[in-house]
């Protein structure tokens, strides 16, 4: 409101000739258009599960609207930490970003299951109750 009220008297005389002026004041203030070479910023941040990492990226995949399935391949190859999952990305070469997404999907049910064993209580072992233990006298 402050820049229209800014421009002198009589300086606009139609409306294409404001949304013009407009355009020039504020095109500086929109992000810039996204270009598929963003996708290989995306990383994997420390903490970050391979989860919360596939959907991310994926996530970004759909906003850019990518069609190069040699590059999503690469940049989500790129991008993930080092560890079980990617080592095996490095072992066996995924072709496509949906083979990356059947395997991830595949790693995380593992990494679940794994997680919830780790955390069950083991119960420990009940005395034998039918021998009794033998006394050694020395």
């Amino acid at each position: 409101m402050d820049w229209f009220i800014s421009l002198p008297d009589g300086h606009v005389t139609s409306f294409p000739q404001l949304t013009n002026l407009f355009r020039a004041q504020y095109i500086t203030n929109r992000a810039p258009p996204s270009i598929s070479y963003d996708l290989s910023d995306v990383r994997q941040y420390l903490g970050e599960s391979l989860k919360e990492f596939l959907h991310h990226f994926g996530a970004q995949v759909v906003r850019l609207n990518l069609k190069d399935e040699r590059m999503m391949v690469h940049a989500f190859r790129k991008g993930i930490v080092p560890g079980p999952f990617s080592e095996s990305l490095i072992r066996n070469h995924p072709m496509t970003f949906v083979e990356i997404r059947r395997r991830a999907v595949a790693h995380i049910a593992a990494e679940e299951e794994l997680n919830e064993k780790r955390t069950c209580v083991v119960p420990t072992r009940p005395p034998s109750i039918g021998r009794p233990q033998t006394l050694r006298v020395h």
